[in-house]
Parts: structure tokens; sequence; C-alpha cells
């Protein structure tokens, strides 16, 4: 009897250093593919610095073109650019109103120069801004964490650019509502929008200002017709 117990304290043993090496075992190689796979996300992430001037919102509010006014425009641009890591800057929507207190998008984002998360320059001035020399493309014109927006071609399209902006940077006098209600609207009304991308449809297809009207203020109008509710945002200091 002694022998047999024996026997058996032995098997025993051994299967459980046996379920213990295989255990380790297991426990190594999930380390080891979580690491790689970590290591795969951060290789996609853009390599961009905190330092910029300029960006395309990568999200708009969600509302449509209902921003909240040029208020809650601009704090979205803060709040974008704050967890982007770039702290302590002043943030101006470009965006027009209209009425007797209408401001000019224009006028509200300071001098320049103005460079993107990559480090490039988009615009020297607000002269070079609004000409044809500006350094302004799909490619410069990147969201606040350094992402390429979809243009033209991409699925889903998000070109159209929100800015109720005729092409030299001031508010439209000329249409009935080119601001969807001074960006207050999520229904009726219409929004001037310009084309990050440089192309598309429209009476100026390669501006981005003023490549046309929207179809209606909801978040479904401007989605129909390739945008996305997004809008540029430029820092004043």
């Amino acid at each position: 009897m002694t022998i047999y117990t024996t026997a058996l304290r032995a098997v025993f043993l051994g299967a459980a250093l046996l379920t213990t090496a295989c255990s380790s075992s297991d426990d190594d190689d999930s380390s080891s593919a979580t690491g790689d796979e970590t290591g795969s996300v951060e290789d996609t992430q853009p390599n961009v610095g905190t330092d910029f001037d300029f960006f395309l919102t990568s999200v708009g509010p969600g509302d449509g073109a209902n921003l909240g006014g040029l208020a809650g425009a601009d704090v979205h641009c803060a709040n974008l650019a704050n967890a982007a890591g770039s702290e302590g800057r002043e943030w101006r929507a470009f965006l027009s109103t209209t009425g007797a207190d209408g401001i000019n998008a224009i006028d509200r984002i300071g001098e320049g120069p103005w460079t993107n998360a990559n480090g490039d320059v988009v615009a020297q001035s607000t002269e070079n801004l609004i000409s044809d020399a500006n350094n302004l493309t799909q490619e410069t014109a990147i969201t606040e964490v350094g992402v390429v927006v979809n243009g033209r071609g991409d699925t889903p399209n998000r070109h159209d650019i929100l800015t109720g902006t005729n092409l030299d940077g001031t508010a439209s006098i000329d249409v009935a509502d080119s601001t969807c209600a001074n960006w207050t609207s999520n229904s009726d009304g219409s929004a001037f929008v310009g084309h990050h991308d440089r192309e598309g449809g429209g009476a100026n297809p390669t501006s981005w200002i003023n490549a046309h009207g929207t179809t209606g203020c909801s978040q479904a109008d401007l989605q129909s017709t390739g945008g996305d509710g997004l809008f540029y945002c430029f820092a004043i200091n």
C-alpha cells in the first residue's frame, strides 16, 4: 500500500509540474503576441508634433451645421487641439456669419503664417491664404493628429468643409442663407462649403473656401453631398 501511494504521489507531482510549465509557456506567448500587436498599432500612428497653427477638424460636433454658433465652433477647435497636445493656444474656426453683426472668416484668424501638424506651412499670410499660391491640399489640410481626411473618390467622401464664406474670405450678402442660420441650424437652410482636396463639383470645384452650397443643414444633408460637418481651425497666437 505504501509503494502504491508513493507511486500515485509521484504521478500527481509530475502532472502538476507539467501543468505549471505549460501555463508559464502560455503566459509568455500571450505577452509576446500582445507586444507585437501593440507595436503594429503604434507603427500606424502618424508621427506628428504639437506645435501647429492650423488643422482640419477630425470630427464635427455631430449635429449637422449646428455648431453652437461661432463660439461653439471655436471651443470645438480648442478641445480637439488640446486633446492632441497643443495647449495654450487661442483657436478660431474659419467661419463667417451674416446679418447686422456679420463677421468675415478672414478677419478672425490672425495674420499667419500657419503650420500643420506635420510641420508644413499651409500659408504665409491672409493674402497668401486666399490666393492660388497657398499650400492647402488634401495632403496638407490634415487633422489635429496628422491624419489625411477622405476626399473625392474615397469612401465616405468628406471633402465638403463648412466655411459660409466667399472666395475672398468675406461673408456673403447675396444669398438668403450661406451659414445655416449662423451655425445654429441642423435642419433648414444652406451653407457654403469648400473642397479641401481642391476637386469635385460646384461653381468653384477647386476652391478650399467656396465650392458650392449644401442642400440643407442636418448631418444627413451634409453627408449626402460629400461632407461631414468638418471645418478649418487656425491659431491666432
